[in-house]
């Protein structure tokens, strides 16, 4: 279960903050030397570069040159502020126009648009969302992608359901790939390394006459993939069985 959710704020101020509604700033003491958008570029900085963790409103107020007590005059609390922070990054997400192109390719384009905001922002990826920050940048994104299923004869529960398909396998996609990257970072050896010095120990140990399959398939893969896992390719694997289940709903055959 993820340990950092969205909506976890008073809703009202929440949404006024998101939508920069007047009476949202700073809600008294002297004339603000920092704004919102600094506040909330300077906490994203700090989860790119050490996770959601590392993001405290003491740590924030660092970064931006402000004493702790400040920061509240701005936001709240760090429920607040991550609604804030993932509705940010949502509005930098790129939205060109794709009317003129088949649906495989728009929903392979957002897919892909959204796991390079999971690979710039990998702290997006753990935060569960079932109470999504309303803020423009969410809307503009959601309305940009539903528009990925135009023509495909959906009904409007059956593209909201699609969408949110296509999202929680690209989200569960990414964390796979942090996962990968984590331990590639942590580790002394690369993935090519761990492997060659735990096969031949491995091989002492395995039956291949009691786990026939396994010994066959893994050998193959890791021959394959240059490893146990391959995050790309298992991307575009599950991608386009994505797709190929969604052509059923579309295009049955």
């Amino acid at each position: 279960m993820p340990n950092h959710r969205t909506g976890g704020g008073d809703p009202a101020h929440t949404l006024r903050l998101l939508w920069r509604q007047l009476g949202a700033g700073p809600r008294r003491g002297p004339r603000p030397g920092r704004s919102l958008e600094d506040i909330v570029t300077a906490a994203i900085a700090l989860a790119d570069a050490e996770g959601l963790d590392a993001v405290t409103m003491r740590a924030v107020a660092q970064a931006v040159g402000v004493a702790p007590m400040t920061l509240y005059t701005y936001v709240p609390g760090k429920a607040e502020l991550l609604d804030l922070m993932l509705d940010a990054v949502y509005a930098e997400m790129p939205r060109p126009d794709r009317s003129g192109e088949p649906w495989r390719v728009r929903v392979a384009a957002l897919a892909r648009d959204n796991r390079e905001l999971f690979a710039a922002h990998p702290w997006a990826a753990e935060v569960a969302t079932g109470r999504p920050p309303l803020g423009p940048g969410l809307i503009a994104k959601y309305e940009y992608e539903l528009r990925a299923f135009d023509d495909t004869g959906l009904d409007d529960v059956t593209r909201d359901a699609a969408l949110t398909y296509v999202l929680d396998f690209v989200r569960a996609a990414a964390r796979s790939a942090a996962e990968a990257r984590s331990a590639r970072r942590d580790s002394a050896w690369t993935d090519e390394q761990w492997w060659a010095a735990n096969g031949p120990l491995l091989a002492e140990v395995l039956d291949e006459r009691r786990y026939p399959t396994a010994v066959r398939v893994g050998a193959a893969a890791g021959t394959a993939q240059h490893a146990a896992y391959h995050p790309d390719q298992a991307y575009e694997f599950g991608l386009a069985r994505v797709l190929d289940g969604l052509a059923t709903l579309i295009s049955p055959p």
